[in-house]
């Protein structure tokens, strides 16, 4: 209830006492203009890890050497089963077998008079097959 000079009073009709308690202020938000921002984009990774993946990339940058990697993501294979499968010179496989080689993406183990190659791992195999699953599409 109040009273006739409008201040708040008890049952008994005297005021009742105002309450002291001390409350801040909210802090202001400050309005955002673009509130549908795409998230951040990710950290660049450092100059030597962006110059070995181009490099990686580059050992890749070849019909023939993507074919390779495909053929070698099945199974190790040698230099002649190579040639057959591919329908390209012995020469020819051997040269990109050694680009391969000295990115890192494939390692030889020889076994009498022949080198059976391998991937070192996965990783660039799923690049490749991507990369023709995009070129499939396309």
């Amino acid at each position: 209830m109040t009273a006739d000079s409008g201040t708040p009073t008890h049952d008994a009709g005297t005021p009742a006492r105002r309450s002291r308690v001390a409350v801040e202020a909210p802090t202001p938000i400050p309005h955002d203009p673009y509130p549908y921002r795409a998230p951040a984009a990710p950290a660049v990774p450092s100059r030597p890890v962006l110059d070995n993946a181009g490099e990686l990339l580059r050992a890749l940058a070849a019909p023939v050497r993507i074919a390779i990697v495909l053929q070698l993501r099945e199974s190790p294979r040698c230099v002649h089963e190579l040639v057959d499968t591919l329908g390209v010179t012995q020469p020819l496989v051997s040269q990109h077998l050694r680009i391969l080689k000295s990115a890192g993406v494939v390692r030889g183990e020889r076994t009498g008079r022949e080198v059976i190659y391998e991937l070192v791992d996965d990783h660039l195999a799923r690049i490749v097959v991507d990369a023709v699953a995009h070129a499939e599409e396309g």
